[in-house]
């Protein structure tokens, strides 16, 4: 098994970092191979919509976004951690994860996706929310936990003291190393579901 985690804080040893460092510990004793890579601190423009990508099989921006790529599509789950700004995530963060999705024309079904998010103190729910939707569009399952995996921390270290939210990290890499294991069984002896030809509708007609 192999996670792939991504810091979207700007700030490498920041709260945001102690609670993915938390799933990380408990991941590698529960025997998963994890790469985290910090992102929330890299120069990423957002998708321009220019449709590149549909021919050249990855993001005309060449970046970290395709450096990325072959690392996700290796991975059997993606941790994605950011803090909340303006009861939103990190928008650098959401610039990579836009044109990483968008891009990779590999398919991503039952995959195992987490998100992390931290606060001072709100804008938790909706960050949560706003990361799962990259998730859920793709195919892929959500890893949960004991609670909303948030973990609640301003400056640096004060995450470190926040036992539940620490604890719900440790439940929640607990939990998606089942989920990875147990769809891996399936995939053995069932493989995966069956896709119908995607049907793409407008609005406007």
């Amino acid at each position: 098994m192999k996670v792939l985690m991504l810091n979207g804080s700007p700030r490498p040893q920041g709260n945001t970092s102690t609670a993915l460092r938390e799933m990380e510990q408990t991941f590698q004793a529960e025997g998963v191979e994890t790469e985290l890579i910090q992102v929330g601190n890299r120069d990423i423009r957002g998708c321009v919509a220019c449709g590149g990508c549909a021919k050249l099989g990855k993001c005309v921006f060449d970046d970290i976004v395709n450096e990325l790529a072959p690392k996700f599509e290796a991975s059997d789950g993606l941790v994605v951690g950011s803090p909340v700004y303006y009861a939103s995530a990190n928008a650098t963060l959401v610039a990579l994860l836009t044109r990483l999705f968008y891009s990779t024309p590999f398919d991503k079904t039952m995959k195992v996706g987490a998100s992390v998010v931290v606060a001072r103190r709100g804008g938790l729910s909706a960050t949560f929310d706003e990361l799962n939707k990259f998730f859920t569009i793709s195919g892929m399952p959500l890893a949960s936990s004991q609670y909303w995996n948030s973990v609640h921390g301003r400056l640096p270290g004060e995450a470190a003291q926040d036992a539940e939210g620490l604890q719900t990290m440790r439940a929640l890499a607990r939990n998606m190393t089942f989920l990875m294991k147990s769809i891996a069984l399936g995939k053995e002896k069932y493989g995966l579901p069956a896709q119908e030809p995607r049907q793409v509708t407008n609005f406007i007609r």
